[in-house]
């Protein structure tokens, strides 16, 4: 197998057409085809499903694409060592957080820190920061929770507390700060079950022997919100990660500490790698 035969296939499988793949590798479409084809022809296997422009990712596909980020994300780091002799003078940090709002002041020190630096963020439930942590997909992970688990390092970041908010016509519209007893009876509308703010409302609700009415579960922030602003039901959020508009207003919970944490994590193998290692320094100072 010839590397380049790998590259071909790694850049169809990440951009999902053999033209995209030609141009971002700045060769000929032919050439793509006939590098995938030869990888194919040389271990018998079928890599993709062909439909007109279309490709699909067989199973032995999706497979060879997880080695192959591994392979290519290896490269990245290597030539980032090679070429930029110990400063970060340029480079690529990706970020998978569990929102915006947990991320937002340690980047904005650290593209302050490092301005040559190109940063992507996604974001996801923190299972969904870990899947992407182990496919080589995010270098570093912003998430409420890490589990004991040798393949990740983590540290603690910050934490916040969790409020409720509701329509402007509902009836905790006028308070500042109810009783968790209060919420007995009301529709919840909640994230899904990785959702850590979800772990943490329903955790303290058990606790006080609280039972809600039924749970809405919506995987959208901002759906959420919408269905907040007509009045579906009441939903909670970390304090930070609340944004104030119209038809919406947040209360505390007077008699329960209910938090979210937030820590910073990476795989265990790829904690010395530059880029990691300066986020993580970053992290510290602003903790």
């Amino acid at each position: 197998m010839r590397l380049t035969q790998l590259r071909s296939f790694h850049a169809v499988a990440s951009t999902g057409s053999f033209t995209a793949a030609a141009e971002s590798l700045h060769v000929s479409q032919p050439t793509v085809t006939t590098q995938v084809g030869q990888l194919e022809d040389l271990y018998k296997v079928e890599l993709f499903y062909r439909a007109g422009r279309r490709v699909v990712l067989t199973e032995m596909g999706q497979r060879l694409l997880h080695l192959s980020r591994q392979i290519f994300s290896l490269e990245a780091e290597a030539k980032q060592l090679l070429h930029e002799s110990g400063e970060l003078r340029s480079g690529h940090l990706r970020v998978a957080a569990v929102g915006p709002a947990q991320v937002t002041t340690v980047l904005a020190t650290f593209l302050k820190r490092y301005p040559g630096i190109k940063v992507s963020v996604t974001t996801g439930n923190s299972q969904d920061v870990l899947d992407r942590l182990l496919d080589y997909s995010a270098d570093v992970g912003v998430l409420a929770q890490v589990a004991p688990d040798r393949r990740f390092v983590s540290v603690p970041y910050s934490d916040h507390p969790v409020v409720i908010f509701c329509s402007s016509e509902h009836r905790f519209a006028k308070r500042r700060r109810i009783r968790i007893a209060e919420l007995a009876g009301e529709r919840l509308i909640l994230r899904e079950n990785g959702s850590t703010t979800r772990r943490a409302i329903e955790a303290a609700l058990k606790d006080a022997d609280v039972v809600p009415g039924e749970v809405m579960e919506i995987g959208s922030r901002e759906i959420i919100r919408e269905a907040v602003a007509q009045n579906l039901g009441v939903s909670a959020v970390s304090e930070v990660e609340f944004v104030p508009g119209p038809g919406l207003h947040a209360v505390s919970l007077a008699d329960v500490q209910v938090r979210t944490y937030v820590h910073i994590a990476c795989l265990t193998e790829r904690q010395d790698m530059q880029i990691v290692r300066a986020f993580f320094e970053i992290v510290g100072r602003e903790a």
